[in-house]
């Protein structure tokens, strides 16, 4: 039978000194404090990078999408991961209360103004969006999910091709603007405006009676056959919104007058994202994702964002690690490597690795409570690699601590945040099939002392 004792003496010592070592950025962790331990310590300290790990890529069921902190729309056709298009809907607010359009209102336009905030892909490749009006309610306080496909009434608002230009200011009249997408809402019809600016005055007088009357707008991204970007957009207050340009028919006078709707995090939004199944994916992401053929995790991995592809991880003998003799794990290093250098689609600015259980409930590491020094997750653009340190994850695993079965899965996109990166990647696998590519494999790296 083994035993796992949780403090020896050895084990207590190692670790005060890892906690002193997370203020220290000149040694790993497991190597601080070696030099104070006993003789007889130092020579149980021992290192293995050959632990056996299974890693393949699965789908990402859903996300929740609607505590995004910003917008995103587009579609982009990418050669290893397939198509992806973003669409978004979107509550409008009053930026001021009660307003009032004259006698006799004549709408002139009805644009809607997204300001970028950045993109993803190739922007030199023509989008098209569609607007609809939502029909159904909306709450702030609700939770909307990736797959989540809105109501809306049959009128079609827009129907426009634009290139996109994230950095370019746009002139409008005699002022320029940042750089911002403009689509026209009053060009196939003046229904949307006309409804504005005949609205009753009680629907004016508070965001909560407007969003009753107005229940919000859906922008449908058209999917691309070549190219293409995911463009980002601010929810700042005061940037994206839609403007309605009229004039008082009865006061000819009141010629050049203007009414803004504001989307802000303050409004109910949410994302949808399609990945139309993958069948837009390259042979070995299908191989993987669809035939679920796991074994296709030893030479590649694929991580995705925005509800795309995840890792999944086991470690099926840790639990017997070092038979026969009962340890303490000083240190479990997780590294994996990005196999490519493509730069117009870069690799996620860092990862999240959580634990989840058969019916999907989600939990952190504990080892995640020390810090991203610690811990890890940030891309190093120098050596183009990745590290997740799960070192008291790994002693509870071994010790049998955890009552039910967790499996750990590698995310672009952590399930709490309100960050929605589009970003993608391909990593070495376990044991990838290229010449001199073993020393860059995904891997874990133990550092243990056996005790007895």
């Amino acid at each position: 039978m083994k035993s796992y004792i949780t403090n020896p003496p050895a084990v207590l010592l190692i670790s005060i000194l890892l906690v002193l070592s997370l203020f220290s950025c000149t040694k790993a962790p497991y190597e601080i404090g070696k030099s104070l331990l006993p003789p007889s310590d130092t020579l149980n300290v021992r290192s293995t990078d050959t632990c056996t790990v299974e890693a393949f890529s699965v789908k990402v069921d859903t996300i929740r999408t609607s505590i995004t902190s910003s917008l995103r729309l587009g579609s982009m056709l990418d050669p290893v991961f397939g198509k992806t298009t973003v669409s978004f809907t979107s509550q409008l607010l009053l930026s001021d209360l009660s307003p009032v359009f004259g006698v006799q209102p004549v709408m002139d336009s009805l644009i809607l103004m997204l300001y970028y905030t950045g993109h993803y892909g190739d922007t030199t490749t023509m989008q098209n969006v569609k607007v609809w009006e939502v029909s159904e309610d909306l709450n702030v306080d609700s939770a909307y999910y990736s797959n989540k496909l809105v109501k809306t009434y049959p009128t079609l608002l827009a129907d426009q091709n634009f290139y996109p230009h994230p950095k370019d200011s746009v002139k409008v009249g005699s002022t320029k603007l940042a750089a911002h997408l403009r689509i026209n809402l009053g060009k196939l019809t003046h229904y949307l405006g006309n409804k504005i600016l005949y609205a009753p005055s009680s629907a004016m007088l508070s965001n909560a009676a407007f969003v009753d009357f107005l229940k919000g707008l859906y922008v449908q991204a058209t999917p691309v056959n070549s190219g293409g970007s995911i463009l980002n957009f601010s929810l700042t207050e005061g940037t994206s919104q839609l403007v309605v340009y009229f004039h008082d028919g009865a006061v000819p006078a009141n010629d050049s007058l203007s009414y803004s709707m504001l989307m802000s995090t303050s409004a109910a939004r949410f994302l949808h994202l399609d990945h139309n199944n993958y069948l837009d994916a390259n042979q070995d992401v299908k191989r993987q994702i669809l035939l679920h053929d796991s074994a296709q995790g030893a030479n590649s991995l694929f991580l995705q964002g925005l509800a795309g592809v995840k890792v999944k991880l086991r470690f099926p003998y840790m639990k017997t690690f070092a038979k026969g003799h009962t340890v303490a794990i000083n240190d479990a290093l997780l590294t994996f490597q990005n196999a490519e250098s493509d730069t117009t689609y870069g690799p996620p600015p860092a990862l999240t690795i959580v634990r989840q259980d058969s019916i999907g409930r989600i939990a952190y590491l504990l080892d995640a409570n020390e810090g991203s020094y610690y811990f890890g997750g940030s891309y190093d653009q120098v050596k183009r690699t990745y590290f997740f340190r799960i070192t008291r994850y790994m002693q509870k695993v071994m010790a049998a601590a955890y009552t039910g079965h967790y499996d750990l899965f590698i995310l672009v996109n952590d399930p709490t945040s309100s960050t929605l990166a589009p970003n993608r990647i391909i990593l070495n696998g376990t044991s990838p099939q290229m010449p001199g590519s073993m020393s860059d494999r995904f891997r874990l790296k133990v550092t243990y002392t056996i005790l007895k």
